[in-house]
C-alpha cells in the first residue's frame, strides 16, 4: 500500500518556565492510502499537537515527517498550506 502519511519518532517539548512538558515522546505510525483513523485519548495526551505537527503549523522537537512521501521538514510554507 502507498504510504500517505508517515510518523518516526516524533518528540515535542515546551518550556514552561524552568520545567520541560514532554507533549509527544517517540510517536511512529504510517497511515496508507484508504485507510481511516482516529486519534483519541484524555485531555492533554498530545492529540493537538501531533496534528499540528503533522499540518505542518508546529515544528517538532525532534523525528521526521513524511505526507506523501516528501519530509516536511523541508517544505516551505506555501506547500504545507497546500497539503493542509
Amino acid at each position: 500500500m502507498k504510504k500517505v502519511i508517515e510518523i518516526q519518532n516524533i518528540r515535542r517539548d515546551f518550556q514552561v518556565g524552568d520545567e520541560t512538558v514532554h507533549a509527544l515522546r517517540g510517536v511512529s505510525f504510517t497511515i496508507n492510502e484508504g485507510e481511516f483513523v482516529t486519534i483519541m485519548g484524555t485531555s492533554g495526551s498530545g492529540k493537538s499537537t501531533l496534528l499540528y505537527n503533522v499540518a505542518g503549523m508546529d515544528r517538532p522537537s525532534g523525528g521526521k515527517i513524511w505526507i506523501h512521501g516528501r519530509e516536511t521538514a523541508g517544505l516551505g510554507e506555501d506547500e504545507k498550506a497546500k497539503i493542509r
